[in-house]
């Protein structure tokens, strides 16, 4: 029986190694959100992300040059990429303005409203004042596609005579708001004060999707 030569004895290990690293953004991007939300931008240290994706400081800035460019590579992958898909999709959907908005909906419950990402709104709200810039950057890259998305829905229903002609920006408005009072509720109060239907959370989203398109129906 031949001996196993040395490099090919090595060979698991390597694999690992390979897909230990290929794991590590990842792995550093969902530490950097659970700190950010837990902690706050300002107080949350590239050190204890690193120590809590279990890799050292060093590693971390092989992927990201600054705990600017690892808190706009969290949101990217924890909002901006669900809005592009969205977006995407929109092009090529041929039914009902109104089963558009209201999946509109259930999609960000749950891909965003009812996920740790949904810190990320609370965090804005808290730290705005104290780092403008960022808020700006997060405000281009999620706020404003998030509202087009929904301009661009309504308008839909319009054209088609589905809906009625509204005043679509305020409608807008009146879409988000009560989305960012379940998210800021269930990350403040809530955790003493529980919401009402608090652990029925898509009934109140098809709740507030049925009462939108009631009044936008002609």
């Amino acid at each position: 029986m031949q001996p196993t030569s040395p490099a090919l004895a090595d060979a698991p290990e390597r694999a690992r190694r390979s897909r230990r690293k290929q794991a590590r953004p990842g792995e550093l991007l969902d530490a950097a959100l659970a700190l950010f939300v837990e902690k706050g931008f300002a107080a949350t240290r590239v050190e204890e992300v690193a120590a809590r994706a279990g890799v050292s400081k060093g590693t971390l800035f092989l992927y990201f040059a600054s705990k600017e460019e690892l808190f706009k590579a969290v949101v990217r992958e924890n909002a901006s990429r669900h809005l592009a898909e969205a977006l995407r999709e929109l092009e090529g959907f041929n039914g009902p303005s109104a089963d558009l908005l209201r999946e509109f909906l259930r999609r960000w419950w749950l891909l965003y409203g009812g996920t740790p990402a949904a810190g990320l709104t609370k965090l804005m709200l808290s730290e705005a004042a104290h780092f403008p810039e960022l808020a700006q950057w997060f405000q281009d890259e999620v706020v404003q596609p998030s509202h087009e998305l929904l301009r661009r829905i309504v308008q839909r229903g319009i054209d088609r005579g589905e809906f009625r002609p509204v005043d679509v920006p305020r409608v807008v408005h009146l879409i988000v708001a009560p989305l960012v009072q379940m998210v800021t509720w269930r990350l403040t109060l809530g955790h003493c004060c529980p919401y009402t239907h608090e652990d029925q959370p898509m009934a109140l989203i098809d709740l507030h999707a049925d009462l939108l398109i009631r009044g936008l129906t002609p």
